[in-house]
């Protein structure tokens, strides 16, 4: 049987026919204003077609080339390169979305491999590379700069392009990378364009992308003004004026917000604690440009973006709820992917009704509070996210709610309760507050209390004091104190480690314990304006460590 005989019974295999979904959405799209219709007369076989794409592994993203090869068989698409199911999946979405766009479909054989081949490829991002790839491959297109541009996009049926999550980390390796410009959906946009450097191209479907590549249409890159989204107001309306009394706990927030702190609640309900805990973020330092790209990177892989903001510019606040298991406050399933505490990276992480939560989630919580990111080992591979956050907790002293002196809870009922906060975690919050109640004077006072714009000066002063001592070190406050910083920015005088030492003996504290003071006493002093650290300062805070001492023992 002659060649030409083949392709014409290769043509006409079952597998080579396709039925159409949308016919007259095909025809639509191909008239659209501005953009000519598909060259006729190519042929269905072409040469190899290389695209540059990304995946996101972890909190970042490394280099992903689709290989597009069409040669003359027997009908057939197959994809190479440990895709996942999302990824196999794509191949009937493309082809759908390709010949409803007003190309045709791909006959022959169409190998595409997805390099390198040892990692594996998630989610639909690749929808769009792999249609071009396509396009190419079979010489329905003739692209000009393929090897200047970054691809990635979820496709339609229809052809139209859809968002993808991860975004702002495939932008940052693009421009890493010597890209000149990257295509991803319209929706998209404004999040890789706060990546500056990088030529940001909006599509809004197959034949746009097809099109832009030809240089047949002409797509202005998105710009973004980095300044004005630090300017947006918060989405919420709070303020610390809005809590009545309380000025102790104020005090202690105030102290946590400015040296970055961990701080624990303790007080009956109704006194106020879940309310000042959520007007802490309103008190802590803005973020710089630097964070902001961390911190967004993983709202982005996580599609906690919210919307009109593609540039987390305030501090996160994440309350989870006291039945998260451990993959939701760590973050894992199958595929290792950031949980709570990397979302509150640099922000607060706020546990209200602390012994509601299960002992084994609190426990897994001690790496990441110790080291300021949480490594998560799967069959898939081992990830590991950044988690510098402030961790604010709040619990009642009895199971009833009152104080031990009040509560009609027996002794090994309050110990039960309160023993299900381990010694080793409580020792990694440095500030333990008691929450009384509000007084009825407080309550019915007229004038409000300090704003949080007045206590956010003096903490960012602070922070100012902390970011020349670590100038050249990674460290961004007081509570990331390592041993040795501690040695050189904390001397106390023999009187003030007499003291010291004595109320670590009466207190059974731990060696972290003592620490801790320090680094608070740290805190307090820079607060004060002060170099050195006063005998006053180290006072308060061995008071920020007895309560917890009272209840437990």
């Amino acid at each position: 049987m002659g060649s030409t005989q083949k392709v014409a019974d290769a043509a006409l295999h079952p597998s080579s026919f396709i039925i159409h979904p949308f016919p007259c959405l095909s025809q639509n799209l191909a008239s659209l204003p501005g953009l000519p219709a598909p060259a006729a007369g190519r042929h269905d076989h072409g040469v190899l077609a290389q695209i540059r794409s990304a995946t996101v592994q972890g909190v970042e993203a490394s280099p992903v080339e689709v290989e597009v090869d069409s040669s003359f068989a027997t009908t057939a698409i197959v994809i190479v390169g440990l895709p996942d199911a999302a990824v196999k999946e794509s191949r009937d979405r493309v082809l759908t979305a390709v010949t409803n766009s007003g190309f045709k479909f791909p006959m022959g054989r169409t190998t595409i491999n997805l390099a390198p081949a040892d990692s594996r490829k998630e989610g639909p991002s690749f929808d769009l590379p792999i249609g071009v790839g396509i396009l190419t491959a079979t010489d329905q297109i003739e692209p000009r700069s393929l090897e200047e541009y970054l691809m990635v996009g979820e496709l339609a049926l229809t052809g139209a392009l859809r968002p993808v999550r991860g975004v702002l980390p495939i932008a940052l390796h693009a421009r890493a990378s010597g890209c000149r410009g990257i295509l991803v959906p319209r929706d998209n946009a404004a999040e890789a364009a706060v990546v500056a450097g990088l030529d940001v191209i909006p599509v809004q479907n197959l034949r746009e992308a097809a099109h832009f590549l030809e240089g047949i249409l002409e797509i202005e890159p998105v710009r973004v003004d980095v300044d004005a989204l630090f300017a947006l107001p918060p989405s919420e309306d709070v303020d610390l004026a809005d809590v009545r009394g309380q000025e102790s706990v104020k005090r202690a927030l105030e102290i946590a917000a400015a040296g970055g702190h961990n701080l624990l609640l303790i007080g009956p309900p109704g006194t106020g604690k879940s309310m000042l805990a959520r007007r802490l973020a309103t008190i802590l330092p803005p973020l710089t440009l630097e964070e902001a790209l961390e911190t967004t990177q993983i709202h982005s892989i996580c599609g906690q973006l919210p919307p009109g903001r593609p540039l987390v510019t305030l501090r996160p606040f994440r309350s989870p709820h006291h039945t998260a298991s451990d993959a939701g406050l760590l973050g894992g399933s199958m595929n290792p992917t950031p949980g709570e505490i990397s979302l509150a990276h640099h922000g607060v992480l706020f546990l209200d009704e602390l012994p509601e939560f299960r002992r084994s989630v609190l426990e897994t919580m001690r790496q990441p509070l110790e080291e300021g990111r949480v490594t998560i080992s799967r069959a898939a591979g081992t990830m590991t996210f950044p988690s510098q956050f402030m961790l604010v907790a709040a619990m009642n002293p009895t199971p009833d709610g009152k104080m031990p002196s009040e509560s009609r809870s027996s002794p090994r009922e309050i110990q039960n309760y309160l023993g299900r906060i381990s010694g080793p975690l409580l020792d990694r919050i440095d500030l333990h507050v008691q929450v009384p109640p509000v007084k009825f004077a407080d309550l019915s006072r007229a004038a409000p209390g300090e704003a949080s714009a007045a206590v956010r000066c003096r903490v960012i002063a602070a922070r100012e004091r902390q970011r020349r001592r670590f100038a050249g070190h990674r460290i961004s406050c007081n509570a990331r104190m390592g041993p040795r910083e501690l040695k050189q920015h904390v001397a106390l005088d023999a009187a003030t480690v007499a003291l010291l030492g004595h109320a670590v003996s009466d207190m059974h504290l731990s060696a972290r314990a003592h620490d801790r003071i320090l680094k608070v006493a740290r805190t307090i002093a820079d607060l004060a304006g002060r170099d050195a650290v006063a005998q006053e300062d180290v006072l308060e805070a061995v008071g920020y460590r007895s309560l917890d001492r009272e209840l437990w023992t």
